[in-house]
């Protein structure tokens, strides 16, 4: 008797349907997965995660660092206004309308301070959204090339110390995963904007240590070269990471568009 479903086995004895089908009544298949929102059309077998463009994220992220390199040159642009009066009261010059100017520049350099504490938070948190998601879109191209779990993607920046080196890690592999097939890329753009970010880190928090502590005009003219520099310094290391942030995400745009990798010849 042959198979009543697939009509091309014969039937097990006193059966009606062949092994096989028997087999898939037993053990059926998985019903298919469907992307979430923009997820593209590739699935990955490690934690259940999905591959995700960063397309939208990447924009994101590189319009919101604009506009934190928008406020740094407001910034800087306050920062010579104020160190312009404190020069010429360390030269002797004073009356009442250098002090006006000095009220004036003073609440110049306080509200583009204003605007960078709320454009920087905002580009942080959209930067570790994307960063996430690259790292696991990483995982997705090559499962075994990284040296950091998921989750140090958003924690390698908050825990004290390991965030010196952790996300550097953490960006080489993804970048690595995500190189064309065969093709890897030169880590110098990654390499540049990490060494831009750790000198503005530290530039930022030695000027603002010493803003701090100035009271005198002779004081506060050191400081503010400080403060100017680290400001300039600012919209540097912005500008290479969006350009680190826009060639990963093409780099990942292009690779999941590009399909699974060709099989490698095998010699006879």
């Amino acid at each position: 008797m042959i198979c009543t479903r697939c009509d091309q086995y014969d039937a097990v004895p006193g059966g009606e349907l062949c092994r096989q089908c028997e087999a898939a009544d037993l053990h059926p298949a998985p019903p298919p997965q469907r992307p979430v929102g923009n997820a593209l059309p590739v699935q990955t077998p490690h934690g259940g995660a999905w591959l995700r463009s960063p397309v939208r994220l990447g924009w994101a992220v590189a319009i919101l660092l604009g506009v934190v390199a928008l406020t740094d040159l407001a910034a800087v642009w306050a920062d010579v206004v104020l160190l312009d009066v404190v020069d010429r009261m360390v030269e002797g010059e004073y009356g009442a309308a250098l002090e006006s100017e000095v009220d004036r520049a003073d609440r110049f350099v306080v509200l583009t301070g204003v605007a960078q504490m709320v454009a920087y938070p905002a580009a942080v948190v959209v930067w570790l959204i994307w960063f996430h998601r690259v790292r696991v879109n990483a995982e997705v191209f090559e499962p075994f090339g990284h040296r950091k779990k998921r989750g140090w993607a958003i924690a390698g920046w908050i825990v004290p110390v390991v965030n010196l080196w952790f996300p550097r890690r953490i960006a080489l592999d993804s970048w690595d995963a995500s190189s064309p097939w065969g093709k890897p890329r030169s880590h110098a753009l990654v390499n540049a904007w990490w060494t831009l970010w750790l000198i503005g880190g530290v530039a930022n928090q030695a000027s603002a240590s010493a803003y701090r502590g100035a009271e005198t005009a002779e004081e506060i003219q050191p400081a503010m070269e400080q403060v100017l520099f680290a400001d300039a310094f600012e919209i540097l290391t912005a500008a290479f990471a969006i350009l680190f942030v826009l060639a990963l995400t093409r780099m990942q745009d292009d690779k999941a568009r590009s399909g699974p990798r060709a099989p490698e010849p095998v010699s006879v």
